[in-house]
């Protein structure tokens, strides 16, 4: 018999690669750009995932929409600069073991990795070709073509792209938004301990994950 095709998509920030000291220097850049207090750095990461039109918002809400479109724009361009300065190996490492992990899911000819983020586009393939991933991954789903998590468009839209059948597949993530996210578009999520997100805030999470190593074992477990 035939296994059934099996689709892991993957969350990019906190749960791929850490960027996090970009993410908080470019956020202060562009606040301080509006000549608005920057939020601080436990309120940035809260966000991360989020598309920046939503995120922007969140931090600051007594904002006129100008001023948010604003910062939207002035994040977009001290992330492209700090990156552009220190290099995508520098400025956004992968966690420890994801190389190797990733490498060993597409070598099983059944597993489909795919992507889902709030990064546009550009700067998702940046990261991936900075990285030499991107061939790993045949579906990509960025905040250019979708609403913001937790909306089930991206999984949805992944799905379709690849033909898997939602209980063949399944969200890996930092933040509750991913694990929401699953849950509306009916897959299940498995939550990441070392991301932007406390474990205890992954609720809607069919399992935490402690060790990239033990993502395959994981995976067989929830698919058996």
């Amino acid at each position: 018999m035939t296994a059934p095709l099996r689709l892991v998509i993957f969350d990019v920030d906190g749960t791929l690669v850490d960027s996090q000291g970009d993410i908080v220097a470019a956020m202060t850049h562009a606040f301080a750009r509006a000549d608005h207090p920057a939020p601080d750095h436990s309120a940035v990461l809260g966000i991360v995932g989020l598309s920046l039109d939503v995120a922007i918002p969140r931090l600051a809400p007594g904002l006129p929409d100008t001023t948010h479109a604003e910062i939207v724009q002035a994040y977009k361009d001290a992330y492209m600069g700090l990156r552009a300065q220190s290099g995508v190996a520098a400025s956004s490492p992968l966690y420890p073991h994801a190389r190797d992990t990733l490498e060993a899911l597409h070598a099983v000819p059944e597993t489909l990795l795919g992507v889902a983020t709030g990064k546009s586009m550009r700067g998702l393939d940046k990261l991936l070709d900075g990285h030499a991933l991107r061939h790993l991954f045949v579906t990509r789903q960025v905040s250019d073509h979708h609403p913001s998590k937790p909306h089930p468009s991206m999984i949805q839209a992944a799905l379709s792209e690849t033909g898997v059948a939602p209980e063949n597949a399944v969200m890996i993530g930092d933040t509750s938004f991913d694990m929401e996210m699953a849950r509306a578009a009916g897959v299940r999520g498995i939550g990441v301990s070392w991301g932007y997100h406390a474990p205890e805030a992954l609720g809607a999470a069919s399992a935490i994950l402690n060790d990239f190593r033990d993502l395959p074992g994981l995976l067989d477990q929830l698919w058996r």
